[in-house]
């Protein structure tokens, strides 16, 4: 019976190939900074983040905002915003930039 034991380079491929699979299936998501969020608003985009946060406020009236991004998500633009609602409960709130459409409501 032979015993297989891999020399160092086939562990550092093997290694590689495992990072690449791992790397590979998170969902790639991008986070814009504030000058790329501006000049997509002005060219008429995605919505002013200001009409997202009003929309996600509406849903859970009396929240605090903890945080609010801009994401682009397989060439489409996601608004993220996490709350803290009166219960106390955090919650992230995914809205398409483009229309304000709420995609995702989920506790954090």
């Amino acid at each position: 019976m032979k015993l297989f034991l891999p020399n160092s380079s086939t562990r550092a491929t093997g290694l590689l190939a495992l990072a690449l699979v791992a790397f590979c299936s998170v969902t790639l998501a991008r986070d814009l900074n504030q000058d790329e969020a501006l000049r997509l608003r002005q060219q008429g985009v995605i919505l002013p983040l200001e009409q997202v946060l009003h929309k996600a406020m509406e849903r859970y009236p009396d929240a605090k905002l903890l945080e609010a991004e801009l994401e682009e998500k397989h060439d489409v633009y996601i608004y993220e915003v996490e709350l803290l609602t009166a219960e106390g409960v955090a919650r992230e709130l995914h809205f398409e930039a483009a229309t304000g459409n709420l995609i995702k409501d989920k506790e954090d």
